[in-house]
């Protein structure tokens, strides 16, 4: 009996100390999957694999990598882009009507018979005659000059209309990279987010972890897969809208090569200036004034009188009366006429040249205020999201991720609970999405500053003296408030 009792005893002392030791490792336990994976992941996805100094750059949404560059698919677009063709024909055109203008008036042939007599009587004149108008007052001159300020503006919209399709694939372009930076951050961001899921639920198997703590890890990392869909869809929608400003819809997808990091430096007073130095519309316009000028000396011109010639030759069969009888024979003749301008002066055509001009004269004033006022929301979101990357790069978005890291390596001390490193985590997902976000606003600002603020490759080039369109609506891709959280 003491032998059987001491055994028992021994049994429950040995089953005593395995739940002890089961306990202290229960204590000490560090999971597979540990959560400092994930907060060294986001550091290398970030660029930075310095723990103790905080990185000034993250680089979440530089890309450096082998992939299509924005001059191949500026190329294609220059190849590709219909609206060039448009352009193109509406330059011929005027062309064509610029020869059209100064060509002289043709001449004309025909027959003369007079006193043509019958029967006995038989005789009469028969001839033929060329008639020339002479055109005075150097108005063909003056046609051949208005054709050929149209000619000019014709010109000049080709140039527009290619800086219009290089600038708008250069917005699409930035736009389709950012969406391609944000699917990388967004797979990153839900690999973390499924890794401390995984971390969380080894937890609450040993019971350092509550079922809430889980199921907000489990929300999370749903939110993250959603987000990744979220982004796939707006990667292929900025990837057809690239294919379509450059020409070829039917391009496959493709990685971009580009650095969105790389901002350019832009002067407000400098770019206000240079647009309206440079901008085509403002050349137009002005291009526009010098024609209605020529379009009004030429309709005062319409009063100097034209001259027209005619001359021809004769056979007049008329007797004169001799014996044997004799016709006449071959006889010449020649006119000269002059169009007076008595009643008709040209007065309504010089009085809508007049108000033509003056209308002219108005539209370089108005185009060079509505590029002002065109540019000045643009110059407003740049220089807003330009200060959004700046704080978010050298301040923001580090400090945030320092904040992970220190909870994370509070909770292996047993300073922190895991809820507050899932915070953490939330709140640098949110800085990263939204530096990326205000990265591709300040593009698409920068990008239609330097562009002139000409933005969309395949809006219908003007015509010719089309006087009321040389300046368009901006459309441009820009988040209501840049670098917020989306």
């Amino acid at each position: 009996m003491k032998n059987n009792s001491l055994g028992n005893f021994s049994v429950r002392l040995i089953f005593a100390l395995v739940l002890v030791t089961a306990s202290l490792a229960a204590q000490e336990f560090i999971p597979p999957q540990d959560p400092m994976t994930a907060a060294q992941r986001l550091v290398l996805a970030n660029g930075s694999a310095q723990e103790e100094q905080p990185p000034k750059s993250t680089n979440a949404a530089a890309t450096i990598s082998q992939g299509m560059t924005l001059e191949e698919l500026q190329q294609m677009a220059l190849a590709n882009n219909p609206t060039l063709g448009q352009a193109k024909a509406g330059m011929n055109a005027a062309t064509g009507r610029r020869r059209q203008a100064g060509l002289w008036p043709n001449p004309t042939v025909g027959y003369v018979g007079e006193e043509i007599r019958g029967g006995s009587y038989s005789g009469g004149q028969h001839g033929v005659f060329i008639q020339q108008n002479v055109i005075l007052g150097s108005k063909l001159d003056l046609d051949r000059k208005v054709r050929s300020e149209e000619g000019k503006q014709a010109v000049a919209e080709v140039e527009e209309q290619r800086l219009r399709v290089e600038n708008g694939v250069r917005i699409a372009f930035y736009q389709s990279l950012a969406a391609q930076q944000m699917l990388e951050t967004r797979n990153t961001l839900s690999a973390i987010a499924k890794d401390a899921v995984e971390t969380t639920q080894q937890l609450f198997n040993v019971g350092q972890a509550d079922e809430p703590d889980l199921l907000q890890a489990r929300v999370e990392a749903d939110e993250a897969d959603l987000a990744v869909i979220a982004a796939e869809q707006e990667q292929r929608r900025a990837w057809r809208v690239l294919t379509s400003a450059v020409g070829k819809p039917s391009m496959q997808l493709a990685k971009l090569a580009g650095n969105l990091e790389d901002l350019p430096q832009i002067n407000a007073d400098e770019v206000i200036e240079t647009i309206l130095r440079e901008s085509p519309a403002v050349k137009i316009a002005q291009l526009e004034s010098s024609r209605a000028d020529l379009a009004l000396t030429r309709a005062n011109r319409e009063t100097v009188p034209d001259i027209s010639v005619r001359a021809g030759y004769l056979n007049n069969r008329e007797d004169v009366g001799s014996i044997p009888p004799k016709a006449v024979g071959s006889e010449g003749f020649a006119e000269v006429g002059l169009n007076l301008h008595i009643f008709n002066r040209n007065q309504g055509n010089i009085s809508a040249a007049k108000a033509d001009r003056e209308r002219a004269q108005f539209e370089v004033q108005r185009v060079s205020l509505s590029l002002r006022r065109l540019a000045a929301p643009v110059l407003q979101s740049y220089s807003t999201s330009r200060a959004v990357v700046e704080r978010y790069k050298d301040r923001t978005v580090p400090n945030a991720q320092k904040a992970y890291e220190l909870y994370l390596h509070k909770y292996h001390e047993g300073a922190a609970a895991y809820p507050q490193v899932l915070i953490a985590q939330r709140t640098l997902f949110q800085l990263q999405t939204a530096y990326i976000n205000a990265l591709e606003n300040a593009w698409m600002g920068a990008a239609a500053l330097q562009g002139l603020l000409l933005t969309d490759p395949l809006d219908l080039p003007a015509a010719p003296g089309e006087l009321d369109r040389p300046i368009r609506e901006i459309n441009m891709p820009v988040s209501e408030t840049p670098g917020t959280p989306r």
